[in-house]
């Protein structure tokens, strides 16, 4: 629940911060460039305004982001791939014999019933055309 209120406030503070840069006066003018030519809302107040709002919001989205990256660690545990592993439990002994290789698929065992391998068929080849829908792939034509 604390994520998402935090990410509900991550996402106002960044449309905020989008918007309070985008009023600032760039070189050439900006948005803010008109009002009374003193007081707060002169183009140097707002210049000033804008500049302090835009250094709060900012350092809002900085805290923000560092607490949700935060929680979200923790939310998913301390544990690290190799302590799910589980390596404790793996006997060395038995990592260092040689397997028997297992016969080729397809060859009867010593003393089976067949005495040959079985020869290996190729499924024949077909042809999609994906503007036919519905219809069967039709045989791919003999090469030669």
């Amino acid at each position: 629940m604390l994520i998402g209120l935090l990410l509900t406030a991550q996402i106002i503070v960044s449309v905020s911060l989008v918007g309070v840069v985008l009023l600032q006066r760039s070189e050439g003018g900006g948005f803010v460039g008109g009002g009374s030519p003193s007081g707060m809302m002169s183009v140097r107040g707002a210049g000033d305004l804008l500049t302090r709002t835009t250094w709060i919001l900012g350092g809002a989205f900085f805290v923000i982001s560092l607490l949700l990256t935060i929680l979200a660690g923790r939310e998913k545990g301390a544990s690290s791939v190799v302590d799910r592993l589980k390596i404790d439990a793996v006997d060395p002994a038995l990592l260092n014999q040689q397997k028997k290789p297992a016969p080729p698929a397809g060859t009867a065992q010593p003393g089976g019933p067949q005495s040959a391998p079985v020869p290996l068929q190729a499924p024949t080849p077909t042809i999609n055309n994906p503007f036919l829908s519905g219809a069967q792939p039709a045989p791919a034509p003999p090469q030669k």
